[in-house]
């Protein structure tokens, strides 16, 4: 499965907010994160399975091209991604189980069209 996420990239961790609960501390996504996960929800495959998502080992590869040559952490951009696959059901979890590999991805800058491009593929264990 390929598809492409056709807004710049944005990492979940440098857009966190710490909040108090019940006197608990908490850490939740920054608003602007939320918006970024709503905006990419148009590119994300709709699953037409008994489940509606992938339970099985995969790879999943990530490119990212980033608007600008800003240092990016790649890890908090694969994280973000695998919370947006989760979140609405490409993916049943993103544990070690289910994605078992990112290899291949990398961080790219494309000024004209910053874009993720994501390729997901079974893994034979």
């Amino acid at each position: 499965m390929q598809f492409t996420i056709n807004i710049p990239p944005r990492t979940k961790k440098n857009s966190q907010q710490i909040i108090t609960v019940k006197g608990r501390t908490i850490i939740i996504p920054s608003k602007l994160y939320k918006q970024y996960e709503k905006d990419c929800e148009p590119f994300i495959p709709k699953l037409r399975q008994p489940k509606p998502y992938i339970t099985t080992p995969i790879n999943l590869k990530c490119i990212y091209y980033m608007p600008t040559k800003r240092r990016v952490d790649l890890n908090n951009l694969l994280e973000a991604t695998t919370d947006m696959l989760v979140h609405y059901g490409v993916l049943e979890d993103d544990n070690s189980n289910i994605v078992c590999s990112h290899d291949g991805s990398r961080v790219y800058v494309d000024k004209e069209n910053p874009r993720t491009e994501i390729e997901i593929e079974k893994v034979i264990m």
